[in-house]
């Protein structure tokens, strides 16, 4: 049964309530029966009626995880071991990124479409049960094993739809353009066989899935990097895609894609990109985590999202975004699990935060001259650039948004006797006990007290999948 079945009109009376003017008191929030807030009213008397509605102590908006390969969910954990000392010795590279990689391949390899929707609803469960309520699935294994096509051409994308209909998380679909194994349009090679497209053929996916669009459900596309899309065919898809749809790219990585880059382009990615393409509002260019000043400031002065993974980024040796020199320039952010080693916004604001305190060895770094205080800059901002990347009405407490919210557990030690103003440092800062006790996503509960409405369903068709990947 799908959990977002179960939207309903609703109310709840929070005592205290982030909303976009900051915290408020005795909020009283309303939504309808297909998910939308319609009132969200502060300062409002407490009476019989509002007695009636159920009752919360803290609420905040839900998180936006804005870079998502759902299917690697699978292998996390699996791959933290290093090579042999004699392949080093060898002269072999050591491990990295582009090792990693090769792993992964031989995973992306062998999974089935029934497969990736047991790990995707897994995966989703967990992100909502943590403070998720949204995903954007970067999603590029879209043919068979042997690399053939499906019957239909979404036929993987519609199997990540269904887990997000089964948990009840909202969901922004980006089927991947990938055509090139490298800069100079380098064939793919064999392990990338099931992630071939053009832009015809990812224009198709897209025609496919709009029957699914709806207030849960946005369709946009991602050009998979410079690397794998010519600049020419990004054009050709980001001028097809219908107008206001996200468009999102991993883009300068790892300091060998910059040099490669470099030395087919005699650009910068950042800069080769922007130099090609009217970069806008609509763009999210993940990770972009190698960058100079002028990319630093041509990104913020684009209205683009900067998509920031920071666990994935740390486990994968990528490097440290330069988030000082970005809230300066006035960028936007969001924040993705992407590999998934976590499932928890918690955890990637709490890194994005302490790896700059590692970079510049000083403390709360991530604050303007108008917010001093850290965690709620990184809730806010995450909130903001995450629902543009969606390209959905997110973000936000507020008559029109989604009835997207978490209310977190009063009775947990970390929370007890918290003013408004000390919660976000709380959560992110205070341990790593979850602190979110029940969420509502799309006006559905679709988390109580911890646990996922269909957490034991979910669970036994993951074990399910990965026991038979396990013996392929």
């Amino acid at each position: 049964m799908s959990a977002a079945a179960d939207a309903r009109a609703g109310a709840l009376f929070a005592h205290h309530a982030l909303l976009p003017q900051g915290w408020r008191r005795d909020v009283l929030l309303e939504w309808n029966v297909h998910g939308d807030l319609t009132s969200v009213a502060p300062d409002t008397a407490r009476t019989a009626q509002t007695a009636q509605a159920a009752q919360a102590e803290y609420v905040l908006p839900g998180m936006v995880n804005l870079h998502s390969h759902a299917f690697q969910r699978a292998l996390a954990g699996l791959t933290e071991r290093a090579g042999s000392a004699s392949g080093k010795a060898a002269g072999k590279s050591a491990d990295s990124f582009w090792t990693w990689r090769e792993l992964m391949y031989r995973f992306a390899g062998r999974i089935t479409p029934a497969q990736i929707e047991a790990i995707a609803a897994q995966l989703y469960a967990e992100c909502l049960r943590h403070g998720y309520t949204a995903m954007c699935e970067f999603h590029y294994i879209q043919r068979d094993v042997d690399g053939a096509p499906y019957a239909r051409p979404a036929h993987t994308a519609e199997r990540i739809a269904a887990a997000a209909r089964q948990t009840g998380i909202g969901l922004t679909l980006l089927p991947v353009l990938y055509a090139h194994s490298g800069f100079n349009e380098q064939p793919l090679i064999e392990a990338q066989r099931r992630f071939r497209s053009d832009p015809e053929f990812v224009l198709r996916v897209v025609e496919a899935l709009e029957g699914l669009r709806g207030p849960q459900l946005e369709v946009g596309a991602a050009p998979h990097s410079l690397r794998a899309a010519s600049m020419a065919q990004v054009r050709e898809l980001a001028q097809a895609l219908p107008a206001g749809r996200p468009l999102h790219i991993h883009i300068a990585e790892q300091q060998l894609e910059v040099d490669q880059c470099l030395q087919a382009t005699g650009r910068r990615p950042v800069d080769y990109l922007f130099d090609e393409m009217p970069v806008d509002a609509r763009w999210c260019l993940v990770h972009a985590t190698h960058l100079s000043a002028s990319e630093v400031a041509r990104i913020a002065a684009s209205g683009a999202v900067a998509g920031l993974c920071p666990t994935t980024e740390a486990n994968l040796g990528d490097g440290l975004f330069p988030l000082e020199a970005f809230l300066q320039a006035g960028g936007r952010f969001g924040i993705g699990s992407d590999s998934h080693v976590s499932h928890s916004p918690v955890e990637e604001l709490r890194w994005l935060e302490y790896g700059q305190r590692l970079l510049h060895r000083r403390r709360n770094i991530a604050v303007t001259d108008r917010q001093r205080d850290v965690a709620t800059l990184l809730w806010q901002r995450a909130l903001q650039g995450g629902a543009q990347a969606s390209g959905r009405r997110l973000g936000a407490l507020q008559p029109g948004s989604r009835a997207d919210l978490l209310v977190l557990d009063a009775g947990h030690p970390n929370l007890d006797g918290a003013a408004p103003g000390e919660v976000p440092g709380r959560l992110l800062f205070c341990g790593n006990d979850n602190l979110v006790r029940d969420v509502l996503a799309g006006g559905a509960w679709v988390v109580r007290d911890g646990r996922h409405v269909a957490q034991e369903e979910i669970a036994r068709d993951y074990k399910m999948a990965l026991r038979a990947l396990r013996a392929a």
